[in-house]
């Protein structure tokens, strides 16, 4: 809500396209100034752009521990500070265990766990040098929580999403941090990560998004507005009580299986 975020600055890795795009946008309606970090600088510049002053893009790879230490210099340096790190960045790729290729489980981990790590790593030092209070929210999926045998890869990725989330918040509040961690497992959303699985399977989004709906209780699929205002919730003081926790936007999919049972 507006003036939930006033006076904070947030990193957003990934915030060219999807989720991490529309938590952007979401952390500036809420009062924050944010840096738009992506490997697609052009997608980042565009995001910042069509934000005005309260944004500004940097481009990124989130597996090089380098551009962590670059942008968050360059954040304390052009806003003043940091107070929340939403590592959104992630790809994804198919393939069960005995499909997935090497080259594609190390570019999940670099991205997905890696890139993770180095932002919780990087996010704590900075955070606590504006002043030590901040929360750092990071993206996992459903399959951080729970197994899918095509995804095998990308569930390992996630997998570790949700319990590095628990060390780092048990970390934070061993050392008297006042450092929030949170993680957050989406269903199925209706982003751009979707296209490479719609041409894989030789149909439109729309058509893949259709027949995923099914699958959900609430019977949609997520959108990444509906990530993102989750994200800025969970970055906001009315979540202060909140931290180590896995959060599931999931339309119920995760509360139990289907009904078996028939009148």
């Amino acid at each position: 809500m507006p003036g939930d975020l006033d006076q904070k600055v947030a990193i957003i890795t990934g915030g060219a396209s999807g989720i991490g795009r529309a938590t952007a946008l979401a952390m500036v309606e809420a009062g924050a100034k944010v840096v738009i970090a992506d490997i697609n600088e052009e997608g980042a510049r565009r995001t910042a752009t069509q934000i005005g002053e309260a944004a500004m893009a940097f481009q990124m790879d989130v597996s090089a521990e380098d551009d962590w230490t670059a942008v968050t210099e360059e954040t304390i340096r052009h806003f003043g500070r940091l107070d929340i790190v939403g590592n959104i960045a992630g790809i994804g790729r198919g393939g069960t265990i005995e499909d997935v290729t090497l080259d594609d489980w190390n570019a999940m981990i670099a991205v997905n766990l890696t890139g993770v790590m180095l932002g919780c790593k990087h996010g704590i030092k900075a955070i606590h040098k504006s002043g030590g209070a901040g929360a750092i929210i990071n993206m996992s999926s459903i399959g951080g929580l729970i197994g899918v045998s095509d995804i095998a890869a990308y569930c390992g990725s996630k997998g570790g999403v949700t319990t590095l989330t628990k060390s780092v918040a048990l970390h934070c509040a061993e050392q008297g941090y006042p450092i929030r961690c949170m993680s957050v497992h989406p269903t199925y959303v209706d982003s751009e990560m979707l296209d490479p699985v719609a041409e894989m399977a030789g149909v439109s989004r729309a058509e893949l998004v259709s027949g995923m709906a099914p699958l959900v209780p609430m019977k949609r699929v997520a959108t990444p507005q509906d990530v993102a205002n989750t994200i800025v919730f969970l970055a906001s003081d009315k979540a202060a009580m909140i931290s180590g926790s896995a959060i599931a936007v999931d339309g119920a999919q995760l509360a139990g299986p289907p009904p078996a049972h028939f009148s």
